[in-house]
This record gives C-alpha cells, structure tokens and sequence, in this order.
C-alpha cells in the first residue's frame, strides 16, 4: 500500500493486520493475485483519506470510532477524483473485507463501514450474439485473405469456438494443458475464479477444430504444457485472443460489444434459452451464486419482449 507523502503511514499494528488480511486473502480465500492486488490498493486509498480526514496516524482503535459520516466524506472524495461508481463499489468491497478479518480476529468492530449504503449501479445486462453471429465467428474461412499462418488461424478459431461452446473465460481457455485435450475429449476440468475447478464439456464440433489447429502446429507441445501457444510456441496471451475476435468482429459487422467474454454470455443465454437448466448453467459457468446466473434470464426476456413489441401488430 503506497502512502503520499502529505498522509501519515498507519501505525504499525494496523499495517501488520492489513498484510495479514492480504495473506488471508491469498492463501485462504484463494483470491487472483490482481484481485488481492487491487482490494490492497483500495485499502491503502481510504487509509491514505482517514489520514487527511482525521489529522492523525490511522490505527486500529481509530477505525472502530469511525462514524458513517466520515465514510460518506471518502466516498466523496473518490468522487471528487473522478471515480465511478462501480469502482467505487469495489474499493468499498475491500475495505468491508479487511474490516470484517479485523472483527473476526477480535481486534475491532468497525460498524461504519456497515452503516452506510454503496453507490447505486447502472443495471446492465450482458450483451450475448445471436446464435448465427457465433456460429460465423469460428468460421476459419472468413479469415481465409489473411496474410497470416494457416495454424494460427485454426488456433483462433478453436479458442474461440471454446469459448462459445464450454462457456470458457479467456484465462480458462488459455489455462488447458495439451494432455487435457485429445481429437475424443468430451470434457475437460477447468480452474476458475476462487482456484475452484469444474467440469465442462467439449462439443464434438469443437474437438474437431482443436485436433485441426493441433494437426498444424509446427511446435511440440510438452503434455504438461499450454494447449494454446502463441507465434513463437510460448504462452498464448490473452490479447491476442481479443485482437482476433476484433478482427472477425469487423469482417462480419458485429458491434464492439462482441468481445471473446461475449461468447460466455451467448452460451449462457442460448443454452437457457432453449430450456437449459439454470442451476445446470450455473454449474457449467462456474458461479458461486445463482444470483449472479439468473442475470441472463433477464436478457433473454428482455429479447422476447423486444421481439414481441416490433412484431405483434396489437404492440404499436
């Protein structure tokens, strides 16, 4: 946690227990190490703010005689700052956490924190393509003029028909090991957020195209190495996966919501609409909360709706 130089450092004490919530985060919640990362950011901003705020060194017997005002006045701050409200929400999220690790660990109870509401968030539902955009955006024949090796564009096109059809996050996609996957591969585990490991299943189809982008290939693959490499036979970065989707997004005309996280919403979406189970669909995408799969109930309502208002002749 980085502390300008106008603000006090926390007392010793206080900064022990922040390293220790950061290893908890770590080691116990199996947070990514971006994650930990940023909630470590977001506690050193309300820190460095408590440190102005209140004239004096941050402690913990301080933070417990927080009072909801003085939380309201870092959420001003931030706003000040230009900060939104979704990362506001986050930095609160984070803040929240150490204080409950502190209050778990009999240090202190810091009620403001839990006294006052977060920002309010812009309700916005995924954005899924329809089942022939998706369809078309593995279709290694789009791409067929492009000066670049035949391998390389069966690997794009293979992880993106993954991602369509297993409903892979990127970091899922480019996690799989070579021996995970053979030309009969009907499932493969995955490791998700939170280190939790899943199955999912692997469509015919789609074995198909990674045994075509294998059967080119001009590297050996270690067992124990990545499925996907990059140009030089090293690790497959992520950006490269969304370059190629901007690629076939602009052959095809697709707005820039069609994004490689896009074809998770689209299998999401169409496997419930087509009577998908949701709580199978939670399983399959790996959420920890059905809450957070319901969401695509909604966007497929939302469509019918809009479908029902632009065709019944009784809706105008």
């Amino acid at each position: 946690m980085r502390t300008p130089a106008s603000t006090e450092a926390p007392s010793a004490e206080l900064a022990a227990e922040a390293q220790a919530w950061l290893r908890h985060l770590r080691a116990e919640r199996r947070l990514s190490p971006k994650t930990v990362e940023a909630y470590g950011r977001d506690l050193g901003q309300f820190l460095d703010f408590l440190s102005c705020h209140l004239g004096s060194k941050p402690t913990i017997s301080g933070l417990a005689q927080l009072k909801p005002h003085d939380v309201r006045a870092f959420m001003a701050a931030r706003r000040a700052d230009g900060v939104g409200s979704r990362s506001l929400m986050r930095g609160l999220a984070g803040v929240r956490s150490f204080a409950r690790f502190l209050e778990r660990n009999g240090e202190a109870s810091v009620g403001a924190l839990s006294a006052v509401r977060g920002p309010k968030l812009a309700k916005t539902l995924p954005r899924p393509l329809t089942i022939a955009s998706a369809k078309r955006l593995i279709d290694t024949d789009i791409r067929a003029g492009e000066e670049r090796a035949p391998w390389i564009i069966a690997r794009d096109a293979a992880v993106l028909a993954l991602l369509y059809g297993s409903g892979l996050r990127i970091s899922e996609a480019l996690g799989l090991k070579r021996k995970q996957m053979s030309a009969d591969t009907s499932a493969v585990r995955v490791t998700g957020k939170g280190g939790r490991t899943r199955a999912v299943p692997v469509l015919p189809q789609v074995a198909q195209m990674i045994a075509a982008y294998l059967a080119l290939c001009p590297y050996e693959l270690a067992a124990e190495g990545p499925l996907f490499v990059g140009a030089r036979g090293g690790t497959l970065g992520p950006r490269i996966v969304q370059l190629a989707m901007a690629r076939m997004r602009g052959a095809l005309g697709l707005p820039e919501t069609a994004t490689p996280h896009a074809l998770r919403h689209s299998f999401a979406t169409h496997l419930l609409a087509r009577g998908g189970d949701l709580r199978a669909v939670q399983e399959l995408l790996g959420h920890a909360s059905l809450s957070t799969t319901q969401i695509y109930t909604a966007v497929d309502s939302d469509r019918l709706l809009e479908a029902y208002r632009n065709a019944h002749p009784r809706a105008k």
